[in-house]
């Protein structure tokens, strides 16, 4: 039977979100290839911070049968899309491996784990050197011994103009909006919109009020917070000068118009 056409008034935008902004399983290969390019072995455990509807958590538990996770977000409200999607995704053996909690990751204290990931630039939102210190000392505390913090970042010229990207997907299209973009401070306001085909649109289904960090901020800001060893991953380009999804560590990127680097700090 034919699903009838995505409407704004039917659309669920959190799974607008998961379909068009994550890939759970390229995120566990990438911490899986920084591990062993980095430090020779597989890690177990995961905390998934700003998880969001924690699809990259129930991504890495379901990968191995040992592998152990925790989700952290402040809204009550995503939680319980997360737990839902817990109960629909994993068997019940898998679900005793996750933990859905709902916390500050400022001051939260969970079990020691392998690997933080902070990822869709969700970090930006600490908008001053001291904040974002701060959370990098709290990911530093609650790490394993030898653990690593995994950052995304994006850039180029193209992060500090204000701009519309449109991205045609199956039964819709995914709007990014670079609304506002303020030099002085490097404060910008982003938003996600959906359009779909009847011309009914999701205006600001998502929205970012961020700091974009660069990466040599970052670099320091890890190295003041006491990781050893903070290795930039950047993306490499197909032959039509697009990002093709790897990534590769590099001491020199490309000056061009967008890129987006992973940055492995290690404790």
């Amino acid at each position: 039977m034919r699903r009838k056409p995505l409407t704004a008034r039917t659309a669920d935008r959190y799974e607008l979100y998961e379909r068009t902004v994550q890939d759970p399983d390229a995120e566990c290969d990438l911490i899986e290839q920084v591990w062993d390019e980095l430090k020779g072995r597989t890690p177990r455990s995961l905390r998934e911070d700003f998880c969001g509807t924690a699809v990259t958590a129930i991504a890495w538990v379901r990968r191995r049968p040992r592998n152990r996770a925790i989700a952290i977000d402040l809204s009550p409200e995503v939680l319980a899309i997360a737990e839902e999607r817990v109960r629909k995704r994993l068997r019940p053996a898998a679900r005793r491996r996750i933990q859905l909690v709902r916390g500050d990751v400022l001051k939260i204290r969970t079990r020691p784990v392998d690997t933080i990931a902070a990822s869709n630039f969700s970090y930006f939102t600490f908008k001053t050197r001291p904040l974002l210190r701060r959370y990098f000392r709290a990911c530093h505390r609650a790490l394993a011994r030898g653990g690593m913090l995994l950052l995304d970042a994006y850039g180029g010229s193209d992060a500090w103009r204000e701009i519309r990207e449109p991205r045609k997907e199956k039964g819709f299209t995914y709007v990014w909006d670079q609304h506002h973009v303020n030099p002085v401070t490097a404060h910008v306001t982003n938003h996600i919109h959906f359009r779909f085909p009847d011309g009914s649109r999701l205006r600001q289904a998502f929205t970012y009020d961020w700091r974009l960090w660069t990466l040599p901020e970052l670099r320091e800001l890890l190295d003041e917070a006491g990781f050893r060893k903070v290795t930039v991953y950047w993306e490499g380009t197909d032959r039509k000068g697009e990002g093709n999804g790897v990534f590769s560590p590099t001491e020199r990127g490309e000056a061009c118009e967008g890129w987006i680097a992973y940055l492995a700090a290690e404790k």
